[in-house]
């Protein structure tokens, strides 16, 4: 039984550390799995950003302080109750998310690690099972400390997490999952390889005979004496999906779709992006102009890449006095691109070479280098 006891604590308190420190790296995109949940209840906008990003925080703190609180069975009677507590919430949410499918990806382990919703609704049943263990035999669990030491690893534990959640929000991701990472050629992230599975596709017949209406496929079609009525198409297999799959770069002025130009130009190129305009941080505008001056100088193309109207594009360039083209991107891939709004990206010939956060712009050393 303590053997037991102590398996199920420690798949727990793994499962919980990795899924609350993903979460603390990277804090906007559980703020961004938050709002699309609130999406597909009905409830876009409705929740203000303040509230979705302080609730993203405080998510991965209690996930990874639960975890370390279990792996060292820090107050192992209250921990076990509030973990249980935490897997009886979190499972009735994967069932709808199983049986409804709002969403593809739970965002259980942030960009580190997708899972389907019935991979995601077979680990919770797995943990709160393990929950349930730990909560009826808590006192099975070894410890680790003293108590008189405890107080130390729960004060260490929170700051590091909390801290942790301001660092990524201040500056960018420690660590980066997204396939627009420093590094990545975001070319060959696009491409399809030749032996890549095809999407799939049925198409039903609905034929008439004799008053009686019928459905077909192309593998049983009747002969020429049904009537046709209808017919409908449905997707049954996505095939192969490249990381990349909806970047595209569309100039204002012109509406000319500039994506190959960029991807595929010799000079580094810089991107300042920022999916809306309209909430983007200007206190950093006058280092942002140094580095187009810069860039102008040195021949190289800088574009603004946002999602949002005219009107916001005016307003920015009014503030800032910005003089580099802008264009248009999918806000999604923007906000996937980098975790800062705006924030500074560097590519050359469609190779990452550099990220910044609008907190943290390099200088035109740095650039130089």
């Amino acid at each position: 039984m303590k053997i037991g006891v102590n398996l199920a604590r420690l798949i727990l308190a793994v499962t919980f550390i990795f899924s609350g420190y993903v979460k603390a790296v990277d804090p906007l995109g559980t703020q961004y799995k938050i709002q699309d949940y609130l999406e597909a209840l009905g409830l876009p906008g409705v929740v203000p950003d303040w509230l979705t990003l302080s609730t993203s925080v405080v998510l991965a703190g209690v996930e990874f302080a639960l975890g370390v609180f279990l792996l060292t069975a820090i107050h192992r009677r209250g921990v076990a109750k509030v973990t249980l507590a935490f897997m009886l919430i979190a499972t009735p949410i994967t069932i709808w998310l199983y049986v409804v499918n709002p969403i593809e990806d739970c965002g259980c382990f942030g960009d580190a690690l997708k899972l389907s919703n019935g991979q995601t609704l077979l680990k919770n049943v797995v943990l709160t099972l393990c929950a349930i263990v730990v909560c009826r035999w808590y006192s099975k669990m070894h410890m680790l400390f003293l108590r008189r030491a405890q107080w130390m690893i729960v004060n260490a534990t929170i700051i590091l997490i909390i801290g942790q959640s301001l660092y990524s929000l201040y500056d960018l991701p420690p660590f980066d999952f997204r396939p627009y990472h420093v590094g990545a050629d975001l070319r060959q992230g696009m491409e399809i390889p030749p032996e890549a599975e095809k999407p799939k596709f049925e198409t039903t017949f609905i034929l008439r005979k004799d008053g009686e209406e019928r459905e077909f496929t192309l593998d049983n079609y009747p002969d020429s004496t049904w009537e046709f009525v209808d017919a409908r198409t449905v997707q049954v297999s996505q095939g192969y999906v490249p990381p990349i799959h909806d970047f595209s770069i569309v100039l204002n002025e012109t509406g000319e779709d500039i994506t190959e130009e960029v991807l595929c130009h010799k000079k580094p190129v810089l991107l300042l992006i920022a999916p809306y305009l309209e909430k983007a941080d200007d206190s950093n505008f006058g280092q942002i102009d140094l580095i187009y001056e810069y860039a102008h100088e040195a021949g190289w193309p800088m574009y603004c890449l946002t999602a949002s109207g005219s009107k916001a594009i005016q307003r920015w360039i009014d503030m800032t006095g910005a003089e580099y083209p802008f264009c248009t991107t999918d806000a999604t891939t923007l906000k996937t691109i980098i975790r800062s709004n705006p924030g500074l990206l560097l590519l050359k010939n469609g190779v990452v070479k550099g990220k910044w956060s609008h907190n943290r712009l390099p200088s035109i050393e740095d650039l130089q280098k």
